[in-house]
């Protein structure tokens, strides 16, 4: 598995996933979803191409989930503390 060194995303307090990036590759990947997600936005404007940028949301949004699973802190269920 690839999770060597410190997480890129750490487990959210409460409930299940991951919070903010805590390193600087952690950011990376995040403003480069963020600025991709805009990309997509002007690339197919949601009011005209519906389709083709919910298929962008979907691969990107599986891209970072997947990103999150590798390199953030192991995910389950949290209650604080």
């Amino acid at each position: 598995m690839l999770r060597t060194g410190p997480y890129w995303f750490p487990a959210k307090r409460y409930g299940w996933g991951w919070g903010l990036p805590t390193t600087w590759e952690g950011w990376v990947v995040f403003v480069a979803f963020i600025v991709l997600l805009v990309l997509a936005g002007v690339a197919f404007p949601p009011r005209t191409k519906r389709p083709a940028f919910l298929a962008c949301v979907l691969v990107l949004g599986g891209l970072l989930l997947t990103v999150c699973w590798l390199k953030g802190e192991p995910p389950h269920w949290r209650w604080g503390g």
